[in-house]
């Protein structure tokens, strides 16, 4: 029998389990998802404590602030005890200057990976999305997670995503000792702005003739979920996250009570890359391949390990379409609310196929 006081051994006990827990540091952690998954983590029993990271401070009770620049050298102090890097400080945002939200995007991830490794932690966790598997016509529904990375650059900040992407599987190359994982969720709802949230606020749903749409959601909840479980160890790797199963086309349509407006693919490609190339719209005619093909995951690494979504894809359309209702937009371009109401369904047809009246006063304004 040891001679050692129960209460001592008690003790001993409970700063075993506390220094088990790991120190877990959030960037981006004032808004967004970032301030999600701080709020969850500090809240947890599992985290021994949150240093939450980004260019001014946000409300996280019980979270170290460390305010600075992600892609400032000296975050790798910053970092120094932390086993955990969760990095979400990226700038996906639709009026976003293209070439500056790249610079961000890639200079942090490059900054937070390599102040990681120096700063001694054992464990990054990178987030883009499912879409850098590419949105193809022979794509498996769904596809396994170490499928192949068929995204091209033509869409909205995939580019960044891919970019990210290759950051991390080069780091622990790099970095012996650094272990990286990657979360790719599916079509994000919930408080999110982004080309695939607006494409339901069209008056009509834009089908591309031929095509066959899947659709399957991801609610933040879930994904916030899904970075818990990454930031504890629970799962590695490669992760793809969202709903169980897809929608149909005609399944959303009914669900929605939207009509669909189809177009040739010809005509609705040509006219969404005319309309970006003047300015008009947000959207590069690669994001209209993700309304077309299926890119549908099956999340199976995070089901093996316990997790399970709390949303259906059901849940989170009505979600969505609750969101998007004060809204209005077409080809990705949001509209003010004259121009809702004098659109209408013909309006929002040549708006697609060629927007003439705009396009007409974008070359006068340049010939001017």
């Amino acid at each position: 029998m040891s001679s050692q006081p129960r209460q001592v051994r008690s003790r001993q006990t409970a700063e075993g389990a506390s220094n088990n827990r790991p120190v877990v540091a959030v960037t981006g952690a004032a808004s967004g998802i970032g301030h999600r998954l701080a709020l969850r983590l500090a809240e947890s029993e599992e985290v021994r404590k949150v240093v939450a990271i980004d260019e001014r401070r946000g409300d996280v009770p019980g979270a170290h602030w460390r305010v600075l620049d992600v892609r400032d050298p000296a975050i790798a102090e910053r970092l120094r005890g932390a086993d955990v890097v969760v990095h979400l400080a990226l700038d996906l945002g639709l009026e976003s200057d293209p070439a500056a939200r790249t610079a961000y995007n890639v200079r942090g991830t490059q900054t937070v990976l390599t102040a990681a490794a120096a700063a001694g932690v054992h464990r990054v966790v990178l987030c883009t999305s499912a879409m850098v598997y590419g949105a193809l016509p022979d794509n498996d529904v769904p596809l396994a997670e170490d499928a192949p990375l068929r995204a091209t650059e033509e869409a909205t900040a995939v580019g960044d995503l891919l970019e990210i992407e290759r950051l991390g599987r080069r780091a622990p190359r790099a970095h012996p000792g650094l272990n990286v994982t990657v979360v790719r969720p599916s079509v994000l709802v919930g408080g999110v702005d982004t080309v695939l949230t607006r494409h339901f606020e069209a008056p009509r749903l834009l089908v591309v003739a031929g095509s066959r749409p899947c659709w399957q959601f991801c609610h933040v909840d879930d994904l916030v979920c899904a970075l818990e479980y990454a930031a504890l160890g629970k799962v590695e790797g490669e992760l793809a996250v969202g709903c169980d199963g897809w929608l149909e086309q005609e399944e959303v349509e009914e669900l929605s009570g939207i009509r669909r407006m189809e177009l040739p693919a010809s005509i609705a490609l040509g006219a969404a890359s005319r309309l970006h190339r003047l300015g008009l719209t947000p959207s590069p005619a690669g994001d209209l391949a993700y309304t077309m093909h299926p890119w549908v995951v099956s999340g199976s690494k995070l089901h093996e390990a316990g997790w399970r979504p709390t949303w259906t894809n059901e849940e989170a359309l009505a979600e969505l379409l609750e969101e998007v209702s004060e809204h209005t937009a077409v080809a990705g371009r949001r509209l003010g609310r004259k121009d809702a109401t004098t659109l209408g369904a013909a309006g929002a047809t040549v708006a697609l196929v060629g927007t003439a009246a705009l396009v007409r006063r974008a070359r006068k304004r340049r010939r001017g």
